[in-house]
């Protein structure tokens, strides 16, 4: 039997509360308006809407899979992220608002270059957020996407299409895949897995349930993938090249010292996110760079 759209919501708010969801309303809106294609204003501006069997059928089983934690997100099957749609499923971390700290912060720095091509790139792309956006807004830049995950890349060049953006995607580990790279980059950025292993479990149901691992798993301390990227940036930027990493809540101050200890970055800057914890540190390398050495 039809049911009027209004009375759908309050019954499936009341059964998110039920199982300990905490933005019950929110997530109950989002899922219908995906469904009925529509934004948040026709649910206040057509109260009287009545969903047929089949819509009705959708909506209860997407309510279902978020009771049983997976995130709304991965339900819907997209997430914005600075200004753009990016589609998202299990196998990709899902984009979020802190992550814009940093891309900004490319953007801003890549402003002040007089080179023809920035060339970038991002190491651990996932669903492609970073590059893609970066793609998008630096108008001159030619951009390097790289993850170890083919999930992810299939994702990542599925987003890259969707808005229209050229992008080389490359399978492999960190640098690994750019060894033979004859250009060096302008920009090294990343946001890498960056979560101690034993925190892992302690992380909320929808993200150490659904979430890749492979994208939360920072090793013992959190920092494995800081030391490589840290230690191997020098070999692929060219002198004065930014890199800019997104850092976990309390790990700011950790990677600056890394990045003091290999003893070729400078101009080390730390950024804040709009909850004022320490989310981005940036750095530029070292004029004269020879290889991995250098006393400056």
């Amino acid at each position: 039997m039809a049911v009027n759209m209004i009375e759908i919501l309050k019954s499936a708010v009341k059964k998110l509360e039920g199982n300990n969801i905490q933005t019950p309303l929110l997530d109950a809106e989002v899922i219908l308006c995906d469904l009925l294609k529509k934004d948040k204003i026709f649910i206040f501006t057509h109260r009287d809407y009545v969903l047929n069997d089949e819509e009705e059928k959708m909506f209860w089983k997407c309510i279902d899979q978020r009771i049983k934690g997976v995130p709304v997100q991965y339900i819907i099957k997209k997430q914005e992220f600075m200004g753009l749609d990016f589609y998202v499923e299990e196998g990709v971390l899902i984009p979020r608002p802190d992550t814009e700290i940093l891309v900004e912060e490319v953007i801003d720095w890549a402003k002040n270059r007089n080179t023809e091509k920035i060339r970038v790139v991002d190491l651990g792309t996932g669903s492609g957020a970073i590059s893609v956006s970066l793609s998008k807004y630096i108008k001159k830049s030619f951009v390097y996407a790289v993850d170890l995950s083919l999930v992810a890349l299939s994702i990542a060049k599925k987003n890259a299409k969707e808005n229209e953006v050229e992008i080389i995607f490359l399978q492999g580990d960190l640098f690994e895949p750019l060894k033979n790279l004859k250009e060096k980059l302008d920009i090294v950025v990343s946001n890498p897995p960056y979560i101690p292993k034993e925190d892992i479990k302690t992380l909320q149901v929808e993200v150490q349930k659904y979430e890749p691992i492979l994208a939360l798993d920072g090793g013992e301390d959190g920092l494995d993938y800081y030391r490589r990227i840290i230690d191997q940036s020098p070999l692929f930027l060219r002198d004065k090249g930014l890199l800019a990493l997104e850092v976990g809540h309390d790990q700011a101050d950790e990677v600056i010292s890394l990045m003091k200890m290999k003893g070729c970055y400078e101009n080390i800057k730390k950024i804040k996110d709009l909850s004022g914890i320490e989310r981005v540190i940036t750095a530029t390398l070292c004029e004269s760079t020879k290889n991995d050495i250098i006393d400056c």
